[in-house]
């Protein structure tokens, strides 16, 4: 169907259960569920509910003083620690982030910016325990030198 855009995997995004107003401080830890919206400051590691589909949304003039963690990340402020989003993360044209960024997909639009690594989660990473392991559990090459 022509004009049909995919969908991405997240909450509508006109729906979020908490919001941190553009006049609002919070100094702590913030942990949630469902959706999240930052227009102020928070000083404190934002972290998602564990096994939810949580959504953080942080607007051009938010800003996050500490870690965040969510399946869902969208970012247009400023973020200074490292960001962990296991699903998706966006990052808008007026990001700033300022520490690691870990992902396991991303969006980045022209304009955005991060200071420092850009990691990519692969889900399948840890279930080799030996890189040169055949299928049978047998080892190859070098590997069998080691083990006698």
């Amino acid at each position: 169907m022509l004009g049909k855009k995919k969908q991405k995997p997240r909450r509508s995004p006109g729906h979020f259960d908490t919001l941190i107003s553009g006049k609002t401080t919070v100094e702590g830890d913030v942990h949630f569920s469902g959706g999240l919206h930052v227009d102020g400051t928070i000083k404190g590691r934002v972290v998602a509910e564990e096994g939810s589909d949580a959504v953080v949304r942080l607007s051009e003039v938010g800003e996050i003083v500490g870690d965040v963690v969510a399946p869902h990340i969208i970012i247009n402020g400023k973020v200074k620690g490292d960001v962990h989003a296991s699903a998706h993360l966006e990052l808008a044209e007026k990001a700033v982030v300022t520490g690691n960024v870990y992902y396991q997909l991303i969006e980045m639009a022209m304009g955005a910016s991060v200071n420092g690594n850009l990691v990519r989660k692969d889900e399948t990473s840890g279930l080799l325990t030996h890189e040169h392991q055949q299928a049978d559990g047998s080892l190859t090459g070098e590997d069998e030198d080691k083990s006698e």
